[in-house]
């Protein structure tokens, strides 16, 4: 079994495919593997079923409610080696409870109001702050790069960009769940710094780079 293992491993794409999946904190489609590693998604498919045969993946069919083939995700099996790439326990934790709040129904409505609340806590560290500036340093502490308009439109709104994400996995896997949190997070520290509310937010699927806007008052 050991030497199957090696073999399976020892071909470069097939060890970047495991190091992809096993440092995810959610299953991976064919397609989300091609589109990480530059692959045509057969070409993963077939290597997904030498890693499959060499017992380190497992598969599932995902029915989506939708007429048409099912849609397969892969892991790694249990038992399967690390080697190294096991994600963090703090991001493992994090996929596991968005799974688990989208299995027992948890909502956009719902994911916003923690959020908000979260952020209200959030944004009692900066009272002296403007809002602007709140929402800024917050979001910079959580690692979203932000870039902010360096001044106040004509309409009393400014505009702040996520660089980055610190959430994106997540977000990609739990869309409402996670940018909706986000969305709460942005309010709560605004509404705690006053002078100001969160009147537009840009998710990771919609066409503007993900931003918030806020108007001051």
């Amino acid at each position: 079994m050991e030497l199957e293992v090696l073999k399976a491993l020892g071909d470069e794409t097939r060890f970047a495919m495991y190091r992809e999946l096993a440092t995810s904190t959610t299953p991976l489609s064919a397609q989300d593997l091609a589109d990480a590693l530059g692959l045509h998604a057969n070409t993963v498919r077939l290597h997904l079923e030498r890693l499959r045969e060499a017992g380190l993946v497992d598969v599932e069919a995902i029915h989506r409610g939708t007429v048409g083939r099912p849609q397969h995700l892969y892991s790694l099996a249990a038992g399967a080696p690390g080697l190294g790439f096991d994600p963090p326990a703090h991001a493992l934790l994090a996929g596991l409870l968005a799974a688990m709040a989208e299995q027992m129904g948890a909502n956009a409505e719902a994911a916003t109001a923690t959020g908000r609340a979260w952020g209200l806590e959030a944004g009692k560290r900066t009272p002296s702050r403007s809002c602007l500036d709140s929402l800024a340093a917050e979001l910079a502490r959580l690692g979203f790069e932000p870039a902010a308009d360096e001044d106040i439109g004509p309409d009393g709104t400014a505009r702040i960009d996520f660089l980055h994400c610190p959430f994106r996995e997540l977000a990609e896997a739990y869309p409402e769940l996670v940018c909706n949190l986000h969305r709460g997070l942005c309010e709560g520290v605004v509404d705690q710094a006053g002078q100001g509310s969160v009147v537009g937010f840009s998710t990771l699927y919609e066409p503007d780079p993900c931003h918030v806007v806020v108007a001051v008052t």
